[in-house]
């Protein structure tokens, strides 16, 4: 578990337990995605990292998000800030997501295949993860030529892969022991 995690568990609890409490999971969501992402970018952190007072640092936060953030997300960016940890913001939204996530009970599942997948394959791996992980299942697609063919999902822990590569490497491990 790295630094930052540890440090962004306990903010990440307090939106989410807010969040709930006020019922606004998906606009803190937004609100922790975007803030997070501005936390990110490299203007940003060289302003993060200059030195400036935590109130001068909560103030130019504030303002660069100022729409989407409402009073209470204002009000988390200052909090982060006097404790000096806006760098943890990514971390804060990453693990609110993961909180979200188990809340909803759902997961977000990657689908890597060698050639793009119609609605119909997509039905139905997402119909077959949603039976195996007992979750509703939101699909990432992407392609990946150099699978030759087949697909790889990874879906939190969990990795499938019934790609032609993947088989090879399999078979190429195995002959090599």
């Amino acid at each position: 578990m790295s630094d930052m995690t540890t440090i962004a568990r306990p903010y990440a609890k307090a939106a989410f337990d807010f969040a709930v409490e006020n019922n606004a999971l998906a606009q803190w969501a937004e609100m922790l995605t975007f803030a997070g992402a501005v936390a990110t970018d490299d203007t940003m952190q060289d302003i993060l990292d200059s030195g400036y007072a935590a109130d001068k640092l909560a103030e130019i936060f504030v303002s660069v998000c100022s729409e989407q953030l409402d009073e209470f997300g204002h009000n988390l960016i200052k909090v982060m800030a006097v404790n000096g940890r806006l760098n943890a913001l990514p971390d804060v939204c990453g693990e609110f997501m993961l909180m979200k996530h188990e809340h909803e009970k759902t997961i977000e599942a990657m689908v890597i295949s060698a050639i793009a997948l119609d609605e119909n394959q997509l039905d139905a791996i997402s119909a077959k993860l949603e039976q195996r992980l007992a979750r509703k299942v939101m699909l990432t697609c992407s392609v990946d030529e150099t699978l030759i063919a087949g697909v790889v999902i990874r879906a939190g822990d969990l990795v499938i892969d019934n790609s032609v590569r993947g088989k090879l490497n399999r078979l190429s491990d195995t002959l090599l022991s």
